[in-house]
């Protein structure tokens, strides 16, 4: 069902209880769609990385990242990675060597929807869905504030979403986004050989 939707806040949470697995994300409450929770967990040695989206009145979505890159990093990031909504798998391609914002997005499709997911700089994105002969679309902004603990996300929303726009909206603040921009794939491939590098000391 397609509904207005008001603008909500993502609020940064931790979890580091004895005996439970070390977890952070980001979670609020929207209005139209209740309690929505993004999950990322900490996790040494590994090769994968993932984040969820789980709330009421929206599907779960998971995105994972495989490869020895993810080794130096605490979310999953672009290279290598699946998306799925419920049992779906999502289709995702991009232009790695796109000179503008909008030549390095991501574009998405997921039941019979065309997705856009583009940066607007380093802390704003926005997730576009194409109209179509029945619906005009949506349009949904992320923006980031704050600093440490006191992060937030802040998703405005345009027009009329479904379940599955705000899913894919918020799921994308667990992920590490650097390569949409030049600049930030710049820094996230120095960042990468670095970390790399001395791990491999040890």
């Amino acid at each position: 069902m397609h509904t207005t939707t008001a603008s909500f806040t993502l609020h940064y949470w931790k979890q580091r209880e004895k005996g439970k697995k070390r977890q952070f994300g980001w979670q609020g409450i929207s209005e139209e769609f209740g309690d929505i929770k993004v999950t990322n967990q900490y996790q040494s040695h590994h090769e994968s990385l993932t984040a969820e989206v789980r709330g009421g009145s929206i599907p779960t979505a998971t995105f994972e990242s495989r490869g020895i890159h993810t080794a130096a990093m605490f979310r999953p990031s672009l290279n290598r990675a699946t998306l799925r909504v419920g049992d779906a798998h999502v289709y995702m391609t991009r232009n790695r060597l796109g000179v503008t914002h909008r030549g390095r997005s991501l574009t998405l499709k997921y039941a019979g929807d065309k997705y856009q997911l583009a940066a607007i700089n380093r802390r704003t994105y926005v997730l576009r869905r194409e109209a179509d002969d029945e619906d005009r679309g949506v349009i949904i902004t992320v923006r980031e504030t704050g600093r440490g603990s006191r992060k937030k996300f802040t998703i405005t929303v345009e027009k009329r979403a479904v379940g599955a726009d705000i899913a894919l909206a918020a799921l994308f603040t667990g992920v590490d986004r650097a390569t949409l921009t030049r600049r930030g794939a710049v820094r996230a491939g120095i960042s990468r050989v670095f970390n790399l590098s001395m791990q491999s000391q040890y």
